[in-house]
């Protein structure tokens, strides 16, 4: 599961990451309300942590611009205000849950947990190039009524691509946004799952979505 954590503090950031990362979550981090809305628009996340009190903005902002661009992942929002007030304010923004500071790094897992499992947010559409298509909710790819069984990186990966047809991408954007920002490997990584779905999705159907841009892409 993809989580981008929208957090100011560095150390609270940096908590966020490694713990979420130890419960095998896939985590990008953004420091700020602008940040996370160009993120949110360039990736798809499972979920987002948002946090209240932002530098640039407010979390309600960044909620409610992240709703009405269509952004369907759920939204647990952090604040240091237990305020019935501004939970209703959040709420009503389009989050889907609300966990006050200081919280337990467990239930705040646990949280995400109920919220991947209650769908609580609109189902997203399914993305289709040609007879190729991704389902995000299902997690299901099908080439014409064949479904097509993906690992969670290939999915990731293939979802990415669908999300930018016919462009060229590099591997340092696709790790940097399929991977997550802790990715310190070999970045040759991406060639070798470009190959993975090329076996999958390509080469038994007869077919070549996947085209390689020598010094591009």
């Amino acid at each position: 599961m993809r989580v981008l954590v929208v957090e100011d503090d560095p150390k609270v950031r940096d908590l966020l990451r490694r713990g979420l990362e130890r419960q095998s979550f896939a985590v990008a981090v953004a420091a700020d309300g602008t940040e996370a809305l160009w993120r949110a628009g360039e990736s798809g996340f499972d979920a987002i942590v948002l946090d209240v009190m932002l530098p640039d903005t407010d979390g309600f902002t960044v909620c409610g611009r992240l709703r009405a661009s269509g952004g369907w992942a759920p939204i647990l929002m952090l604040t240091a205000l237990d305020d019935v007030q501004h939970r209703v304010r959040g709420l009503n923004a389009g989050a889907d849950d609300y966990l006050v500071k200081p919280f337990d790094l467990a239930e705040l897992v646990a949280r995400l947990h109920v919220l991947f499992r209650c769908g609580c947010a609109p189902r997203p559409a399914t993305l289709r190039v040609g007879d190729l298509s991704l389902d995000p909710a299902r997690h299901e790819v099908r080439r014409g009524e064949q479904m097509i069984e993906l690992t969670a990186r290939e999915f990731s990966l293939l979802e990415y691509f669908m999300h930018h047809p016919s462009e060229s991408l590099s591997r340092i954007q696709l790790i940097h946004h399929v991977w997550d920002d802790a990715f310190d490997g070999d970045p040759h990584v991406v060639s070798v799952y470009v190959a993975y779905l090329r076996d999958k999705i390509d080469r038994p159907f007869g077919r070549s979505s996947l085209q390689t841009v020598r010094g591009a892409g």
